[in-house]
């Protein structure tokens, strides 16, 4: 529709040569058009306008020592972009690639997979262009630090809660909870991520994964299905990684691949997790490690990928979890699957499919269920943190993933019951994007024009 064309043409007139922004914000809008024309009310309140407009915007230098000696100066990001259910609530995430563009297609992401999780919470999203691969402890403790001496003056516990994202883990989360404690002398759950030690939640660091396996068992399910006895193709080999293929075998189904960025394994016998977390959470090594203790197992390096897509997709599977970086998904991968048998994709990562892969398994009306709805487990076990931290209390494993099933499962009901409600019944994207939309939108009618 018109009013959508426009307030994209706008924003991208505004906010120049942001391609992965456009596609998030492309990705959602598209899926509005019913609502919008059901509900002019959105319109007259200008409310995609001030959706696709972060609240506020904050880059910054951050200068840091290396163990040479040597000034080394990155760039650091905080996208505050709306705060209608709550405080900010998004992970950071320190990798090469970042820049203002990705940042805030997360950013955008993270408002509607924030609703959707029924919590009180805003979205929001932030990181530099710091490479921590191949750093020393010592100069990643004064990256973190020096990066926390801009950020420490825009978060807290009631107004942004980050978390950790790609490069970002419990090491990390420590040196920045560090340094904001002594620069503000307050010790509170400004941090989700955290260790044990000291205020974290138990199933944080599993939640991603475990909870985009629950919700493709909720899509089977709701076919008359589920994960027993399936085998899945996953990628990434990071936490999502990890915790979606711990959580596939408890499930009976058999994950057979994962990749990092160097290369996709494959092991047609199901892949060896202990072996994984030993080789990416203890060594910090390459998959090809994993040729050593098994001969029998394919590695693929980067450079032999299809020049059309990705080794790891490729495969003959039954379902399908990319879990390792945006637009990893392509059509020709899509088409591949969908050739090979595969009935399910589950995304734990955010936006991996680019939209022409989108289409492809709309089309095919496959179980398809999208990063905003299907990874919304680990910002609502961020969020399940942030209550323990409030209440000064320590939940088990056992009740946290109780909670965390429950949540998935809702989020699947929703995302369903919204898709049927405007015709579309099946098609998760739609009711996902709608469903998120309607909760943030209403709330901030509510408030007024701020």
């Amino acid at each position: 529709m018109e009013y959508i064309h426009k307030t994209i043409s706008d924003l991208k007139h505004s906010s120049p040569a942001q391609a992965e922004f456009y596609q998030a914000v492309g990705e959602v809008l598209d899926s509005l058009a019913p609502i919008l024309a059901s509900n002019t009310n959105y319109q007259r309140q200008a409310i995609i306008q001030r959706l696709v407009e972060p609240e506020r915007q904050i880059m910054f230098r951050v200068p840091w020592v290396d163990d040479k000696g040597e000034i080394q100066v990155n760039k650091g990001y905080r996208v505050e972009f709306n705060s209608a259910l709550g405080p900010y609530k998004g992970g950071l995430r320190f990798h090469p690639s970042v820049n203002a563009s990705i940042i805030k297609f997360l950013g955008f992401e993270q408002i509607f997979k924030n609703a959707l999780t029924g919590l009180p919470i805003g979205g929001g999203k932030g990181g530099a262009n710091f490479n921590p691969k191949g750093r020393s402890d010592g100069e990643i403790m004064r990256f973190c630090q020096s990066f926390m001496n801009e950020l420490y003056r825009h978060i807290g516990p009631t107004t942004d809660v980050p978390a950790g994202d790609i490069g970002v883990g419990a090491r990390e989360i420590g040196y920045m909870f560090g340094q904001y404690k002594r620069l503000t002398g307050r010790y509170e759950g400004v941090f989700t991520g955290k260790s044990l030690l000291w205020g974290g939640s138990l199933v944080r660091k599993e939640a991603t994964g475990y909870g985009a396996v629950y919700f493709a068992d909720y899509m089977l399910q709701a076919r008359g299905h589920n994960l027993q006895g399936r085998r899945c193709l996953v990628s990434g080999a990071g936490n999502v990684a990890i915790y979606a293929m711990e959580k596939l075998y408890h499930l009976g189904a058999t994950p057979i691949s994962c990749s990092d960025s160097s290369g996709t394994l494959y092991h047609a016998e199901g892949i060896d997790l202990k072996l994984i977390k030993q080789l990416k959470e203890q060594q910090r090594a390459s998959l090809i490690g994993y040729l050593d203790n098994y001969p029998d197992a394919k590695y693929t390096p980067v450079s032999d990928y299809p020049v059309d897509g990705h080794a790891v997709w490729r495969y003959k599977a039954d379902a399908a979890f990319p879990c390792a970086t945006q637009n990893e998904l392509t059509k020709a991968d899509a088409e591949a699957l969908i050739t090979n048998g595969c009935q399910l994709v589950s995304e734990g990562a955010n936006m991996p499919s680019t939209q022409e892969a989108i289409d492809v398994f709309i089309e095919a009306r496959i179980a398809y269920g999208p990063g905003k709805a299907a990874n919304a487990g680990g910002v609502a076990t961020s969020q399940l943190e942030m209550a323990q931290n409030a209440s000064m209390q320590k939940w088990t494993f056992e009740e946290v993933d109780q909670k965390l099933q429950q949540i998935m499962k809702n989020i699947f009901v929703t995302a369903s019951e919204t898709a049927k409600e405007f015709g579309q019944e099946g098609n998760l994207v739609l009711g996902a994007n709608i469903a998120g939309f309607r909760r943030v939108a209403d709330a901030m009618i509510e408030q007024g024009v701020v």
